[in-house]
């Protein structure tokens, strides 16, 4: 199975995917509708393999599981409480299914483990020891269903970070970890400088770091090399949104960033060190496309 290269041998960046999320009510969810949900049923399935699909044929050698929503205690109390292994199975196989002669024998499947959606203590009810064991729950289904790599996304809180990157070590000391976090004008929600996330997370033992999600390109470009800097030998990633998403009239939300400008970002953050380039909320197809010519 695939891994991720060491950096030291990268002759240029790796090209990950773009946003699932987003591309999924383009694609026909109902809307209120979790794609965690929406994966279980045939059309779900389909559309999922689909975006992958897209994916692929645009550059990206990563592809992240739409199991981003499968840890145990956030479906608790809906109608998938309890299912998070069949969740996690079904959105590695959806992955897997994108790939063929396209992507090649080193396409990288990454396991997403995405927050919980509550807070640990003191600041809400969240005992830590129980989160960093539900995400060992999530990352021993997806290990179990082949993914390459455990991808730890959008954490806006460095404590559930770290429980998520050891209760995900927990489960497969052997298969590498990655973080990313949120940051909005160079801090976490709670405070935390990217340095400080970066010297945290790999004393926790990943192999990369990094940026996701945030108001779009700017927010995560300002912090790619502070997070290059406290981290060196290890992988430092990049994926932000299309530009700072925007409320319509209608209810929608639109995010504006072009593909030229998604090409225009991966060349400024790899020369700022970032090492795997893709696109989160709003990035699509044609985001990666540009992302993988402004690398080639």
């Amino acid at each position: 199975m695939p891994g991720l290269d060491p950096v030291s041998t990268l002759a240029r960046p790796i090209v990950a995917d773009g946003a699932m999320g987003t591309a999924l009510f383009a694609a026909g969810m109902p809307a209120g509708e979790a794609p965690e949900a929406w994966l279980l049923t045939g059309p779900g399935a389909a559309a999922i393999t689909a975006v992958h699909r897209g994916h692929v044929l645009a550059g990206a050698r990563i592809l992240l599981t739409s199991s981003f929503g499968a840890n145990p205690l956030r479906l608790a109390g809906s109608s998938l409480d309890g299912r998070a292994g069949e969740v996690c199975r079904a959105a590695v196989a959806a992955a897997r299914a994108a790939g063929g002669p396209a992507a090649g024998p080193a396409l990288i499947i990454a396991g997403s483990l995405g927050p919980t959606g509550g807070l640990l203590a003191p600041y809400g009810l969240l005992d830590p020891g129980a989160v960093r064991a539900a995400y060992a729950e999530q990352a021993a289904s997806l290990v179990a269903a082949g993914v390459d790599v455990l991808w730890v996304e959008t954490m806006m809180d460095l404590r559930e970070a770290v429980a998520a990157v050891d209760g995900a070590r927990d489960a497969a000391p052997d298969v590498p970890v990655v973080a990313t976090l949120v940051f909005s004008r160079g801090r976490t929600m709670f405070g935390d400088t990217p340095a400080d996330a970066a010297a945290t997370l790999a004393g926790h033992g990943v192999s990369g770091v990094g940026a996701n999600c945030g108001d779009g390109f700017a927010s995560v470009e300002e912090v790619i090399p502070a997070l290059a800097a406290a981290a060196p030998g290890l992988h430092v990633i990049a994926k932000a949104n299309a530009g700072a998403p925007m409320r319509q009239s209608d209810g929608r939300t639109v995010y504006p960033g072009t593909a030229i400008e998604a090409g225009a970002y991966a060349r400024r953050v790899a020369d700022a060190g970032a090492t795997i380039i893709g696109g989160c909320c709003g990035t699509t197809a044609d985001h990666v496309a540009a992302i993988a010519a402004a690398l080639a």
